[in-house]
């Protein structure tokens, strides 16, 4: 008996991968394009193809097939009867089922028999789907994800059968008992669930990061002589992210069963274990994990008991080219994933790269230590290419058919019938003309998707809200700035309005993440922040952790308005001054303006008033010479009178004038 299981959760992106039960003769791989591809294993080629609707929102994040003979859960529609051959034969279809687990929470059900979708579990979880696991006896799914909690669905319903909270972080991984009675639960501590009471049984201490692997490794203890209850006594494996260490636990009835009992190291993180449970106490198990370095290691031992020493791995398997055509220096080959045949003696190995993947049998040699594989990748790949080619007709459609979404972007163009070219080559070519150069028939056939102008206003798959998705799901730069860097405000609103309520987060990360760059970055953001704002402002409502998301925003937003007031200040003070220094050059460069008329024109006046106003002259100036004549007599009178009453007093005194010649001796 064989288990196998890729690697759950983890923080670094990887293929989510799956092997069919019983027998591996499928292998489902999810891409990074989001396409879900099951290829047959002994022959390499691809079977089904499936893209999900929301394949670029809607991530796949975990696989997980339907057992094989699963009975189902107990009709309660009446009576049950006795059923025909060809509804046995569906019911055993049914459990042929693929669990998608997907990043928006929902998981879809693909029926690899009918290559549809047969349905879809939606409602029990509202973050990323982690982990599915499927019940190995009543068909029930059991599923874990970020938001801490476990839910069991029932498939025939479709809906949620019973929902407890796995822990207080992110539950990362499941792994069912061998006796369906019990569950592990993992994120970073590891939890044993009772199925049917929902109550937790154990606890065990875990790793230091969440836990990518979870795989019973024993069907019965290793000391049969006490009575079993069906998992005391068990071994489980355990692997965590960036953990180069893989734990052996051990359920014992002391309880003292916290710590690991035994470990194996290995080179790298574990992306993908497969291993042979041991059904007996002399059979050892045989583990195949595979690291994200590329390369697998494998290991042999007999779980009895405590082992303080990490174990070795007894052989190393890695896959290079031959280094012969191109470049003289091998290159490694990474390897995805192995699984162990049924005769525990081969094992399938996965190598290449997950959209072309290239299966391979090889038996085990585990005498050597080392064992590194040759193998020409190329030409393997263009020979599945041409094999799986051979068998793809390409459609004939004419000119007025229109390929709408969902589609691949940018593949708007019809494709022409080939027929119908070589006619109208043949008709236009002359009997002179030359024939035309392979390099002008390539020239010609190139499609210019930039010509093409749709009409009708129907929706095209290169229009800037499907691109914009596939930028933000793919966090690709150049798409990004494309559609960002567009500043016309109807294409703006235009955009946000198509696009889904799921991406409006991510945008408004991205628009933040561009707010804090080059302040031109940030005068373009502010126009695709406002119309997310008016656009879609009832569903940035009904988030209850929108606060939280957007912490970043806020405080860049408070921070520009705090400082809002001051620059408005410094700009007020700068521009008074600009306007000045401009004002006082503007002076200065003026030329001096020669202010002397050039001509002076003077208004005659009338004859009458030239009159009227020499008799108001002549008047003025009469008066003015009557006032000074007056003072002058008068003052003439007064001196005549001095000299009277001096001349009087000389006499009486006896003095006479003397003559100026003696007063002039006398001096």
């Amino acid at each position: 008996m064989a288990a196998a299981g890729a690697a759950c959760g983890g923080d670094a992106p990887r293929a989510p991968c799956a092997f069919s039960p019983g027998g591996r003769r499928s292998l489902a791989l999810c891409g990074p394009d989001g396409r879900l591809r099951v290829w047959d294993t002994p022959s390499s080629r691809l079977q089904h193809e499936y893209v999900p609707s929301a394949h670029l929102s809607a991530a796949c994040t975990c696989l997980a097939w339907a057992p094989p003979g699963g009975r189902q859960p107990p009709s309660k529609e009446g009576p049950q009867r006795k059923k025909r051959k060809s509804e046995a034969a569906e019911a055993g279809e049914q459990f042929d089922l693929l669990a998608i687990g997907t990043a928006v929470g929902s998981i879809l059900l693909y029926s690899t028999v009918k290559g549809e979708l047969q349905s879809k579990l939606d409602g029990g979880h509202d973050n990323r789907i982690n982990c599915v696991r499927w019940h190995q006896d009543n068909g029930c799914l059991y599923s874990c994800s970020e938001d801490k909690h476990i839910v069991e669905w029932n498939t025939q319903t479709c809906k949620v059968k019973c929902k407890w909270k796995g822990d207080n972080s992110s539950v990362s991984c499941l792994c069912i008992s061998p006796d369906g009675k019990m569950l592990l639960s993992a994120g970073r501590t590891i939890k044993l669930w009772d199925l049917e009471t929902k109550e937790l049984y154990r606890n065990f201490t875990g790793h230091a990061t969440a836990v990518s692997a979870l795989l019973f490794t024993t069907v019965r203890p290793p000391n049969e002589s006490q009575p079993f209850d069906g998992v005391t006594g068990l071994y489980f494996l355990s692997g965590a992210a960036r953990d180069r260490l893989l734990s052996v636990w051990q359920i014992r009835a002391d309880r003292k069963d916290k710590n690991a009992v035994m470990s194996f190291t290995v080179t790298d993180e574990p992306i993908f274990v497969d291993l042979t449970m041991s059904e007996s106490k002399e059979e050892p198990v045989k583990l195949a994990v595979v690291c994200r370095d590329g390369q697998l290691h494998l290991f042999e031992h007999i779980l009895n008991g405590y082992c303080k020493k990490p174990l070795t791995s007894n052989c190393t398997i890695q896959i290079a080219t031959s280094g012969k055509d191109s470049d003289a220096t091998p290159k490694p080959v990474p390897i995805l994933a192995a699984a162990f045949c049924s005769d525990k003696q081969s094992l399938l190995l996965v190598y290449g790269n997950t959209l072309q993947p290239i299966i391979e049998r090889v038996s085990l040699n585990t005498t050597e230590s080392l064992i590194c594989l040759i193998r020409d990748v190329q030409k393997t790949m263009v020979l599945q290419t041409e094999m799986s080619v051979s068998k793809v007709k390409t459609p004939v459609v004419n000119k007025e058919a229109k390929v709408l979404v969902p589609g691949i972007p940018g593949h708007s163009a019809t494709i022409k019938s080939q027929y119908s070219g070589m006619q109208k080559m043949e008709s236009k070519r002359k009997p002179g003309d030359k024939e035309d150069s392979i390099e002008d028939r390539l020239g010609a056939m190139d499609i210019d998707t930039v010509k093409i102008k749709t009409k009708g206003g129907l929706p095209q798959t290169d229009s800037f809200a499907v691109l914009l998705v596939q930028g933000l799901e793919s966090n690709d730069p150049n798409i990004l700035n494309k559609v960002l860097q567009t500043r016309k405000e109807a294409l703006i609103k235009n955009t946000i309005a198509k696009i889904p309520v799921h991406a409006v987060i991510p945008l408004l990360h991205e628009i933040t993440k561009r707010l804090q760059g080059h302040p031109y970055s940030a005068s373009q953001m502010v126009r695709w922040l406002k119309s997310v704002f008016t656009i879609h402002a009832s569903y940035l409502s009904t988030l209850p952790d929108l606060v939280p998301q957007l912490g970043l925003l806020y405080q860049l937003m408070e921070s520009r308005v705090k400082t809002l007031q001051k620059l408005s200040r410094l700009h007020g003070k700068l521009y008074l001054i600009i306007t000045q220094v401009a004002a006082l050059e503007k002076i200065q460069d003026a030329t001096d303006i020669n202010q002397t008329a050039k001509l002076v024109y003077e208004e005659e006046s009338s004859e009458d008033g030239s009159e009227d106003e020499m008799i108001a002259d002549k008047d003025s100036d009469n008066w003015d010479e009557d006032e000074e004549k007056g003072e002058q007599s008068d003052e003439e009178k007064g001196e005549q009178s001095d000299e009277q009453e001096m001349a009087v007093e000389k006499e009486i005194n006896g003095e006479s004038d003397l003559d100026p010649e003696n007063e002039s001796e006398e001096e």
